[in-house]
Formats: C-alpha cells, structure tokens, sequence
C-alpha cells in the first residue's frame, strides 16, 4: 500500500484528480502557450545580460569611477541594455514566430520569423514625441524609433504581433491559389521565397491597414496593447493575491507528477519578465524600481532550493530525520537543490503523491513570498532590480538581485528558518506512514 493506492480507494478524489490533471495538461500543452515558454526561454540569457548590465552601471562602476569617467565607463552598460532590454518586442515577437511555426510544423520557419519581424514595426507609431537635450518641452518628429516603443513596454504588444502574424500567415499560405510556383530549376531559396510572397503581402498589408485605423484614431497597437491588455492582466496576476493563486497551483500539480511550468510558465512568467524588465529599466535610468513581484521575486523569496522551497526541506530532514531513505535521497539532492535544481526531491522522496508532503510543499512558497512581500512594501528592502538565473543559490542570489543589500540575504535566512520549522511535522508524519506502509507491505 502506497499514498497513490489510497487516493485510488476513494474514487471521488480520483476522478477529481484526474480530470484536474487532464484540463491542466492541454491548458500547459496548448501550442500558442508552449511557443510563447519557448520564446522567453530562447531570450533569457539576453534579459540576464541586461540585468548585469544594470549592475555594473549602477554597482561596481559607481564605486571606482566618478564624473565624466563614469559616465564613460556606463556607456557599456547602456549599450548592452539597449541591445537587450531596449528592444524586447522585437526579439520576442520573431522568437514566437519561429517557435509557433515549428510546433505547428510549418516548413518554411524562416519566412515567418520575417514577417512578425516586419509586423512589428509596421504596427509602431508614425509621429513620436520626444524631449531633446537640455530641453524642457517635447517636440513631435516622425520617422523615429523610441527604445521606449520597442523595450519593455512595448513586449505584451510584440507578443501579441507574434502570435496574430505567424497564425495569418501559416494560413494564407496554405491556401494553393497564392502559391507561386518557379518550379525546379530555380535555386530553392528563391522557390521559397515566391512561394510565400502572396501571403507575406497579404499579412503585412493587413497589419498596415490596422496601422492606418489606428492612427486616424491617434493611437497605435503598442499603447493600445498597453492600456488595455498589458496593465489589466499585469494588475491582476502580479497582484499579491493572484500570484499566490496561480503559482500555488502551479505547484500543486507538481506535487501530481505535472510540472509547475504548465501553469506558471504560461500565465505567470512572461509577466513576471515585463514586471523585472521595467525594474532593470528604472534603475538603469538613475529612478526606483516600483514593481515587488517579478522573476526574481520568485527565486529569491519563493523557491529557494527549487519548486516548493524544497531547500527548507532538505535542512529540516539533516535536522530532525532519522529515516534512512530519507537521508539517502537527501545527500543525493543536497548539492542539486542549492542550485535550485530539486527533482531528486519531488520523485526520489518522493513529494509527487505523498499526501503528508503536499501541504508543506505547496504553501512553503506561499509563506516565502509573504515574508518577502511584506519586507519589501515596508521599506526594510527594495523590489529586486538585477535579473539573474534561476539556478543562482540562495544568498548568493539575494546579493546579485538587490545589488549587493544585505537585508535581503537577511530576509532570505528568515524565509529558510520558518519554512524549515514548517516542514519539520510533516516530514515526521510521512516517516510515520512509510514506516506503516512498509509494516504492511511485509504483512
């Protein structure tokens, strides 16, 4: 007799469970939601280099250079983030094209990636308006590209373009009349090319119509997006409640064999990257970093040790467990879990299925992102503003997040010891109930 056995003697639950597990698993493998976790993985590196970026400007230049020598030594930093950061929406939206041609098996991936690329820009504002050098009044010039289009504020526009571009045009190409067939003695590249001139006409022609509406109406997609999409959705899933929300069930179906990312990936990340983007982009602009919850909100206070602040876990078992098994998976999973690396946890103590072990698992993180909330909305840390990996260690993280503030490592050590004493009962009753079950099991 196992814990799985006993959920399968109460076929309610069972069924509750699996049909859970069922509407979880489509909504996680949806192929617009799977592109779009592909995208922003493909683009992390690029956004972690902005957050270094960031902490050279701002940190390490600011304690060894002073004046116009700083001002030098900054414009790396400037000009790595302006590479990066600055122009987010148009490296996602062709990331997304790429990634949703590829999961839908389109064939000619390439020309897609052109088009969102292309799409994009058709969909940015004509006229601008900018404030010059020195000058106190904006003026309105057109034929300009503004960092402040195509960066940050402009990804959930870039995200949409992506998706609504590459669907369009995998369409029109299907369709056999807007073939234009050379046929075999031309070079392939070319053969391509006219095979999908009609649809890539017809798509961003589309998209310039849209433009043309957009602007009688002196607006464009990248504010429209904005203020109607973007900062709605932002507001909510960000917000401390839903965040608690969604990644709580994100972790409740790990503990059901389903990884987190199915949910948090898709509904929490790529807001949670806007959120952290414009935190880099305030503090890289001499101004505060405004928003509490982003990514590194979540590896700094929320998973400590992995997905369910597995690291707690592991010091309470060195702590109070005399069960060999569960000191054996331990020493395999100590090193792996400072990294945040923690399926040796979840399948070899196991979490997934262990009754005993859901309920500190998925509320460890809760208990984590409160404390760090909360610490942040009084003012005894700032919201983090340096992006770094998901695998950095604890402390280690908090030093390279907050740009070197102590007082988070402090709120780290707090987080480690509550949730520590939290799991602490929990593992002692699941020793309890191994041990009976292996008392049956002999039976």
């Amino acid at each position: 007799m196992n814990d799985s056995t006993s959920i399968q003697s109460h076929p309610k639950l069972q069924r509750f469970l699996d049909k859970f597990t069922e509407v979880s698993v489509k909504v996680g493998n949806q192929v617009h939601l799977r592109s779009l976790r592909d995208a922003f993985a493909t683009l992390m590196p690029m956004f972690i280099l902005a957050g270094v970026a960031v902490l050279f400007n701002n940190v390490i230049f600011t304690w060894i250079f002073k004046g116009a020598t700083l001002a030098k030594f900054q414009v790396f930093g400037t000009a790595l983030t302006n590479g990066t950061l600055n122009i987010a929406s148009i490296l996602i939206a062709p990331m997304i094209a790429y990634f949703l041609a590829k999961n839908k098996s389109f064939d000619n991936q390439i020309s897609a990636v052109a088009v969102a690329i292309s799409a994009v820009f058709i969909m940015l504002a004509i006229n601008v308006s900018i404030i010059p050098t020195g000058a106190k009044k904006a003026v309105d010039v057109s034929g300009a590209v503004l960092y402040s289009q195509v960066g940050t504020t402009g990804m959930f526009s870039g995200i949409i373009i992506g998706l609504l571009a590459t669907e369009i045009y995998m369409k029109l190409s299907k369709v056999k009349a807007l073939k234009i067939n050379l046929g075999d003695q031309v070079p392939p590249a070319v053969g391509q090319s006219f095979s999908v001139l009609l649809p890539s006409l017809l798509t961003l022609g589309l998209f310039g119509i849209f433009a043309g509406i957009f602007a009688y109406f002196n607006t464009d997609l990248v504010t429209l997006i904005s203020r109607l999409i973007q900062e709605p959705l932002r507001s909510v899933n960000t917000s401390l409640p839903g965040f608690l929300l969604i990644y709580s069930t994100g972790n409740f179906l790990y503990t059901l064999g389903i990884h987190q990312t199915v949910i948090n990936g898709s509904l929490l990340d790529p807001l949670n990257l806007v959120n952290m983007n414009e935190n880099m982009a305030a503090v890289a602009a001499g101004k505060q970093p405004t928003h509490i919850i982003n990514t590194d909100f979540v590896t700094v206070y929320s998973q400590m040790g992995g997905t369910g602040l597995t690291l707690a876990l592991i010091i309470a078992v060195l702590i109070v467990s005399h069960y060999q098994p569960y000191k054996d998976v331990v020493k395999l999973a100590t090193v792996p879990g400072i990294f945040e690396i923690n399926e040796p946890i979840i399948f070899g103590f196991p979490i997934v299925f262990n009754i005993p072990m859901i309920i500190p698992f998925v509320l460890s993180p809760v208990i984590g992102s409160l404390i760090g909330y909360f610490a942040t909305a009084i003012g005894f840390v700032k919201p983090l503003s340096v992006l770094v990996p998901w695998t950095t260690p604890p402390i280690l993280s908090g030093i390279l997040a907050s740009a070197g503030d102590w007082k988070v490592v402090l709120v780290q050590i707090v987080i480690l010891v509550v949730c520590t004493l939290f799991y602490i009962p929990f593992i002692k009753i699941s020793e309890r109930v191994a041990l009976k079950q292996a008392e049956l099991a002999q039976a």
